[in-house]
């Protein structure tokens, strides 16, 4: 069966070395999910004194055309470019730090080559959002991030109906709602960072973000606590190995 060529745009999540020019990336697809590429001859040195391996660093955002073929594990890129020019996440160290977060985020959920575009877009206008945001509103968006993302893979945190949003309600990480009733299990959020995931559930864009007060602090805490509802959520979710950094870089 011959393999076919499409237009797709690609999140890179991990790429690793293959050979000596060569690299093996796992891409998020618009089109078709998660894949994996090989790409040859891009870690050689150009005239020019780069390397087209810079196009793969992970958190890079292209335009691909694609080889595909479902009976594959292993496909293959044609060519590649730009989305657009994202240059703050990777020459900023606070942004990268960021969405080096927010990819690795996207890896430990990702397991099969499913597409969704609603999430792709979700994706894309996050990644916009974070090049050209002040510094006020990139503080905050790795929790907005981590708390929206849940969106996507069936466990948004929800309120129940005896709870409303109180402002004494827990965060119950296990049965992902909002209660009043304090849980039977140590996995839970405190009514005064409970209340900071109710508020960035009430974001819709993130220049909204500015107008959220916490500190470091109470940032590192709920994304300490996003790492643990993850992992109670997503079979094999592991820990973050970014998570550490960025609660250093954003102290």
């Amino acid at each position: 069966m011959t393999d076919l060529l499409h237009k797709t745009k690609g999140l890179v999540l991990k790429t690793v070395k293959y050979g000596e020019t060569s690299v093996i990336v796992s891409v998020y697809t618009e089109l078709f999910g998660l894949q994996s590429y090989l790409v040859n001859g891009v870690r050689t040195v150009s005239k020019k004194g780069n390397t087209k391996a810079n196009f793969f660093q992970p958190a890079a955002l292209l335009d691909l055309v694609v080889y595909y073929n479902e009976f594959k594990q292993l496909n293959r890129i044609k060519e590649y470019k730009w989305v657009a020019v994202h240059a703050h996440l990777f020459t900023d160290v606070l942004k990268n730090g960021v969405a080096l977060y927010m990819t690795e985020l996207l890896t430990n959920c990702l397991k099969e080559p499913e597409n969704n575009p609603d999430l792709f877009a979700f994706i894309e206008d996050s990644w916009n959002h974070l090049n050209d945001c002040s510094d006020a509103v990139m503080a905050n968006f790795p929790v907005f991030f981590a708390v929206h993302l849940t969106n996507f893979f069936g466990f948004m945190p929800r309120h129940r109906q005896e709870a409303g949003e109180q402002a004494d309600a827990l965060f119950d990480l296990r049965d992902g709602v909002f209660t009043i009733a304090l849980p039977a299990h140590p996995f839970y959020l405190e009514a005064r960072y409970a209340q900071v995931v109710a508020e960035l559930l009430r974001v819709r864009r993130p220049e909204e973000l500015v107008e959220i007060q916490i500190n470091a602090s109470v940032r590192g805490h709920i994304l300490a606590a996003m790492e643990q509802y993850y992992s109670l959520h997503i079979p094999d979710f592991g820990r973050l190995k970014s998570l550490p950094v960025l609660r250093e870089i954003l102290r």
